[in-house]
């Protein structure tokens, strides 16, 4: 059985830090026998999502850029890594809007993909973002690979990145998680199926009881 992971780097600088960790993190997949992908989406001109809710209906955003292609390639994908810079204690603004849109409007479920997000930071900023990049996981029922520490590394430069040896550390032992992770469900859903998934209720207090 061959897996795939896609890599979102979501720095303007396609050979920076969050380039550094993520590049870690893809060849040590690749050294567990996973095919990676990594797709540059800080540097484009992404805009947020204009609550247009056209995708509902189309089963694509209405604004065709690389939001609709990174989706056809996630729909056959079993993981997803997220990397992003820490801007201001949060992650990188085009690629918080890129994924916005890719959550909001993807047409398949992303029930038992795997996850994890990365972040690199010069100091401050890091568990923060972190959080937030998370989220996008959690509230599509994918599990998320953790490590033997906060996935994130820290320098100003790639080469700053590479004396991080304790972050570098903690991007390789994601990556044989996330592998295992693949696996493993992988074969429980051969062996027994997937988690029932409930969507019939929908609280929104709409008569304000």
């Amino acid at each position: 059985m061959s897996y795939k992971v896609l890599l979102l780097n979501g720095s303007p600088k396609a050979r920076g830090c969050t380039a550094r960790a993520l590049q870690e993190v893809a060849q040590t997949l690749q050294a567990e026998g996973v095919e990676t992908e990594i797709i540059q989406i800080g540097s484009e001109a992404v805009r947020g999502c204009m609550a247009c809710n056209w995708c509902g209906k189309h089963d694509r955003c209405v604004i065709d850029d690389k939001v609709n292609q990174v989706a056809k390639k996630l729909a056959e994908a079993d993981g997803l890594v997220i990397g992003s810079p820490v801007y201001y204690g949060s992650p990188n603004g085009t690629l918080l809007s890129f994924l916005d849109r890719l959550f909001y409007s993807a047409p398949f479920s992303m029930h038992m993909k795997v996850g994890a997000s990365v972040v690199s930071c010069r100091r401050g900023g890091n568990t923060a973002s972190f959080d937030v990049l998370n989220k996008y996981f959690t509230i599509s029922g994918m599990p998320i690979a953790s490590s033997t520490y906060w996935n994130q590394v820290h320098g100003f430069s790639a080469e700053d990145v590479e004396k991080d040896l304790e972050g570098l550390q903690t991007m390789r032992n994601l990556a044989r998680n996330m592998a295992f992770l693949i696996r493993a469900i992988d074969k429980a859903r051969a062996a027994e199926g997937l988690p029932q998934v409930e969507h019939d209720s929908f609280t929104s207090f709409p008569d304000g009881k």
